[in-house]
């Protein structure tokens, strides 16, 4: 395995020429719920942003102010899906350049992990995952995935990093361990690794592997920063939630990593149910506390030995794309589980994205649960369960309300009349469970509505940030 460190000086040479510090130090995910606690925390050297929720015209003031106080951001992409099957979308990787340059990055990061399936390449409804799912650990997948990680590399202006994800359900017939695979994607792509601890816990309990043995066959000079996270185990089940506290496994596997290597960076992950700022201060302290504590009893460890590199081809794209196809058309649309595949765990799995999905668009568009009160998550729950997403939450949030008019929902006049004016407003048009009379004099003004609506499913076809 090559090094690319710089025995003489602050920083090291990516894979692409670009510098990149040697050392980040101690972070914490920005969010804009906890973006004036941030500003205000000692000892934060860095942030992390996700990616998909800054718009480079307009920067959040908090990360503007960040930047100008010499604190580096970071754009944690989440929609690139390069364990797909497809090459990755040529605008989802300018988008990501421009918020890179917006923000003055050193590198940007990005998941192993596919979001998406079907379409074109299996005949077949293409579906979105709202969610980061695994991919198989099989040569084809890893042909793919080198493949999808130097066109992202040649398309980016700065470093990339990808980062090993949590699942709860594992592939059958794969062909390598998770450090196995990581370590012939850096040798073949010269990828940098973000190696998330949590999501390591979380393969420990879920998928039975060792941590331990991950951190032993993964290239560990090629980190660029580590992830620590916190969730919950429920039925022999680990959540990774990044809504509760960083637990002690968690913490002991990082000091497993900081045993074997420094890391350059490490940052905290909060998504929701944000504690007080002094309970965020004592979770990066304990963090500082067990890097040190794992340095002290630092030994060198074996490499593994290299692998030659090897090119995917359209045979190899198109057995991982009916594979992906199979199983996200099981867990989103109800057809049958895959061979080899836990159904108790598809299950598990199934039941956690119709949950997530509901969660997310009742952010993206919280007057649903306004109008339709405690009925909400049912009635969502219900349509999810025959309609998977096609495409991100803003459209799908407008796919379920004209689900619930087009049935004669919700009862409530008033709160069916709400729903409706919230419909027609976002989609630029009446629905058509307005009264004949109206939807004629709408059709008279439609060439007055007509730039409105193309504002309108401009704004709706985001994709909010999700994580695994």
């Amino acid at each position: 395995m090559r090094s690319t460190e710089h025995t003489g000086g602050p920083e090291r040479t990516s894979s692409q020429g670009a510098r990149v510090p040697a050392r980040l130090g101690t972070g914490i995910g920005w969010r804009p719920e906890i973006a004036e606690a941030v500003e205000r925390m000692p000892g934060i050297d860095w942030v992390e942003a996700v990616a998909e929720n800054v718009c480079p015209g307009h920067l959040p003031p908090s990360l503007v102010r960040l930047r100008e106080r010499g604190v580096t951001v970071v754009p944690h992409g989440v929609s690139l899906g390069l364990g797909g099957a497809e090459r990755p979308d040529p605008a989802r990787l300018a988008s990501l350049a421009e918020r890179a340059e917006a923000l003055g990055s050193p590198l940007v990061t990005e998941h192993i992990a596919f979001v998406r399936a079907g379409g074109a390449m299996t005949a077949s409804q293409r579906l979105e995952a709202g969610h980061l799912l695994p991919v198989p650990r099989t040569r084809d997948a890893l042909d793919v995935l080198c493949e999808n990680v130097r066109i992202a590399q040649d398309a980016l202006p700065v470093p990339l990093a990808v980062e090993n994800i949590a699942a709860l359900i594992s592939w059958p017939g794969e062909e390598m361990t998770e450090g196995q695979f990581l370590y012939e994607l850096v040798e073949r792509t010269g990828v940098r690794l973000l190696i998330d601890v949590a999501n390591l816990h979380t393969n420990h309990v879920n998928r039975g592997e060792d941590p331990c043995r991950a951190l032993d066959e993964l290239p560990v000079e090629a980190i660029a920063y580590v992830h620590v996270a916190g969730g919950f185990e429920r039925d022999g089940v680990w959540h990774d939630s990044h809504a509760h506290p960083v637990t002690r496994p968690v913490l002991d596997v990082l000091a497993e990593l900081a045993s074997r290597v420094t890391p350059p960076g490490v940052l905290l992950e909060r998504d929701e149910n944000f504690p007080e700022p002094a309970e965020l201060e004592a979770e990066l302290e304990s963090i500082r506390t067990t890097v040190a504590a794992g340095a002290g009893r630092r030994a060198d460890a074996p490499e593994p030995a290299g692998t030659p590199r090897a090119t995917a081809t359209e045979s190899s794209r198109q057995r991982v794309a009916l594979a992906q196809a199979a199983l996200l058309s099981s867990l989103v649309a109800g057809t049958p589980a895959p061979e080899g595949f836990d159904r108790r765990r598809l299950a598990v799995q199934s039941r956690a994205l119709a949950a997530k999905r509901a969660d997310v668009v009742a952010k993206v568009a919280p007057e649903l649960p306004e109008i339709l009160g405690s009925g909400y998550r049912p009635a969502f729950l219900s349509y999810a369960a025959n309609r998977p997403m096609t495409d991100g939450y803003r459209y799908d949030a407008l796919d379920f309300a004209a689900h619930l008019l087009d049935a004669g929902l919700p009862h409530d006049p008033r709160s069916r009349q709400a729903l409706d004016d919230w419909w027609s407003e976002r989609a630029g048009r009446p629905h058509l469970s307005l009264p004949p009379v109206v939807r004629d004099a709408a059709r008279r003004v439609r060439r007055v509505l007509a730039p409105r609506a193309g504002r309108a499913v401009t704004a709706a076809s985001g994709t909010p940030a999700t994580r695994a």
